[in-house]
Parts: C-alpha cells; sequence; structure tokens
C-alpha cells in the first residue's frame, strides 16, 4: 500500500502517524517543506521515499511530487496530512490521481463557514446564524436582524486567525475601511466550547469519541492572550454525543477524523460552532491516549489499512489536562516546583513551536488525574500569577 504524507514533520507528534503506518508494512511516501537532513532520524527510517517542496501550496511541484512517487511506487492508495492548512491541497491531488478521500467539491461545503452554516441548517442542527459579509452595509443590516455583537471571520480559515468581533454599526464601517475578502460574519454566542474529536470508519460508523472543554475559546486566548486550559472529559454527555453523532452523518465523513466544536449554552443545550475534518490541534490526540491508555495514531493506521475496527474498545479513566502559560508573565510557582508539586500526575512539559504562541501559550503542561476537583487545583498551580 502506498500513502502519500504531507508534511510528515510537523506538527511534531504527527510523526506517530507515519510510525504507526510503516509498522503496518505500507510505503509511506513523504511531501515536505523541510529539506531532508532536517528531519529526525525515527521519522527518515519510517519514510519509504522523501519529496522536498519548499512551499507545500505550490500546486504545480506537488503534482510533480505525487507524480515522481506514482512513476517510483505505482499507484497511490492514499493521501493525507492531517492537517487544515493542506485540505485543500491533498483534496486537489486525490482528484488528480483519482484516490479515494475528499475532493475538491467536498470541501465547498464541509469547509467553508458558510457551507457548514448551510448544512448544519439542512440537518437540523443549531447553529449561529452567518451571512456572507460582502459590505458594510449587508453586515449592519444583519447585526440590526440579530443583535450584536457579531463575529467576523475568514470563510474558510485555520483556527482563529484574523477573527474579530464588532459591537455596533460604527465598528463594522472601522472593519470594512480595508478590505475583507471572503469573510463571513455570525452571531455571536455566549457558551463554553466543548468538541466532538473521533475517527469514522469506511462505512460512517464512529469507532472512537472523546470531547474536550476549553477555559475560553481560541478566538478569545488569541485576541485577549488569555491562558488557554483545555481538558478531556471522563464521561461524555449523552446529549453531546447523540448530536455529534447526528452531525458526522450530516457531514458524510467516511475514514476520516474528525474535530467538532460546540457551544453548551447556558440552559445546558448545545448548538454547533463549526466542523473541522481533521485531528483536534495541539496534543489533544496525545491526551486521547493517555485518557484511556490507547494509541490512536495505531488505531488511525489499522482504519486506514483496511482492519476491521468497528468493534475497537476503550474506557475513558481519567481527566487529561492541557494547561498553559505565557511567556512575559510572572508565576508565582517556578517550573521545579510544578514538577513537584503535580508528582506522577505531571505528564508532559512542552515548549510549543512558535507558530502556536498566540492561540495556545508559550508551553503547557499535560497532567491527567481521577478527581475533577485535584484537577483544578493543579491548573491553579500551574497558573497562579506572581
Amino acid at each position: 500500500m502506498n500513502v502519500v504524507f504531507i508534511s510528515p514533520h510537523f506538527p511534531h507528534h504527527f510523526i506517530h502517524f507515519v510510525t504507526a503506518l510503516r509498522e503496518r508494512g505500507v510505503n509511506v511516501l513523504g511531501i515536505g517543506d523541510a529539506p531532508y537532513d532536517a528531519l529526525r532520524h525515527e521519522l527518515k527510517n519510517a519514510l519509504t521515499e522523501y519529496f522536498f517542496v519548499p512551499h507545500l501550496d505550490d500546486k504545480e511541484a506537488m503534482l510533480r511530487a505525487v507524480g515522481y512517487f506514482t512513476w517510483r511506487n505505482g499507484r497511490i492508495d492514499r493521501i493525507d496530512s492531517l492537517n487544515e492548512s493542506w485540505l485543500e491541497v491533498e483534496a486537489q491531488l486525490r482528484e488528480d490521481f483519482h484516490v479515494p478521500g475528499l475532493r475538491p467539491a467536498d470541501l465547498r461545503s464541509l469547509r467553508s463557514k458558510l457551507g457548514m452554516h448551510d448544512l448544519f441548517k439542512q440537518a437540523g442542527i443549531a447553529h449561529p446564524d452567518a451571512i456572507a459579509a460582502t459590505d458594510a452595509a449587508t453586515v449592519k443590516a444583519f447585526g440590526q436582524r440579530v443583535g450584536y455583537p457579531l463575529v467576523l471571520k475568514p470563510d474558510v480559515g485555520v483556527g482563529a486567525a484574523h477573527t474579530f468581533t464588532v459591537k455596533s454599526d460604527a465598528e463594522v464601517d472601522a472593519a470594512f475601511s480595508q478590505p475583507l475578502p471572503n469573510y463571513a460574519a455570525q452571531k455571536y454566542v455566549k457558551g463554553t466550547i466543548v468538541t466532538y474529536d473521533g475517527m469514522v470508519d469506511r462505512q460512517g460508523k464512529v469507532i472512537c469519541a472523546f470531547s474536550h472543554e476549553y477555559s475560553n475559546g481560541i478566538m478569545e486566548s488569541v485576541l485577549e492572550q488569555r491562558e488557554l486550559v483545555i481538558w478531556s472529559l471522563r464521561d461524555l454527555p449523552p446529549a453531546l454525543d447523540e448530536l455529534g453523532r447526528r452531525t458526522v452523518e450530516a457531514l458524510g465523513l467516511r475514514e476520516r477524523w474528525f474535530h467538532l466544536e460546540f457551544f453548551r449554552l447556558e440552559d445546558g443545550s448545545y448548538a454547533a460552532l463549526e466542523a473541522n475534518l481533521r485531528p483536534p490541534g495541539s496534543v489533544l490526540p496525545d491526551m486521547m491516549n493517555y485518557a484511556c491508555d490507547i494509541d490512536v495514531y495505531r488505531l488511525w493506521a489499522r482504519m486506514l489499512t483496511g482492519e476491521q475496527v468497528d468493534n475497537f474498545q476503550y474506557t475513558r479513566k481519567y481527566y487529561v489536562c492541557h494547561t498553559s502559560r505565557r511567556s512575559g508573565r510572572a508565576y508565582k510557582h517556578p517550573h521545579s516546583q510544578v514538577v513537584s508539586r503535580l508528582g506522577s500526575a505531571l505528564l508532559e512539559h512542552r515548549e510549543l513551536p512558535a507558530v502556536f504562541h498566540s492561540a495556545l501559550g508559550n508551553e503547557i503542561y499535560l497532567s491527567r488525574h481521577q478527581d475533577l476537583d485535584a484537577m483544578r487545583e493543579a491548573i491553579s498551580f500551574i497558573q497562579a500569577p506572581a
């Protein structure tokens, strides 16, 4: 089996997807924007071949790379990156080389914020109202109809990049003082962000599902540089599980990761925020592993290589917590004290790559707990200001 994996070196932990495929005898053909000599030794050993492309959005260069792999290895069976940034690239390559999976036409509704809005509406899934932000007059009329504040965001975007709120007609006019191409305007919803994350097999069956709760939204983390906490829920709320499964079915996903975001509203109900056709970001796949003592990287490789995984068994044993710190802020407890205080509950401490600093912070502590109060105490200790 020949699998093209785009950007196998970044994010850092994606190497585990590559090694899991290699363990199953797959020819893993990497395309990346890092020179071969810069790759980790473990990754080099896991790749059958590697093609260096300085800019992964260079369509002609990517076409040549996959063409070369086809000439060298025969028919390509799968093309994937598991990364939001390259969804369009991999979809186009699948179409060019007749490889199963999402195609460009699929992404027009599954990745566009407005496409998701229409899909959710058709499926009867509660979702904040949204329109195309074509001009200031249209957005102001929308704001007067649904009420301010509004969220303005790229119709197709990654994370909360270039996303902001407007609270009045005057702020809308100010926002449109510069071009806002391909933007959507969405009604602002106040609620707690919770996720529905997992994988769906070739028949569309959810084979594993997890939920993570955010201390605040990624948009607020970026705009206000708040410290972010993300933790996995040991018990999956039945209403969220049912809604998540309905949403996966509405999206029509097959043989794919999903990362769905919902608002949990004050009355306990849920409203869909958006769907992402990839694993959850940061180190959340590792958090899934720690929560259940499983290996989702190997589970994905088993699914991709055709093994029946619909009977996969797992138990959520722990709350796993992702607690961030930001550089330039003074904290009461230095790193050594955090390590001593958390003891065996501390799983990892990581410095994050610069590209994640704005949204996630500069460093994170991963810890796991059987008791929710103990988790909250750990968060308070880590983030206590000086």
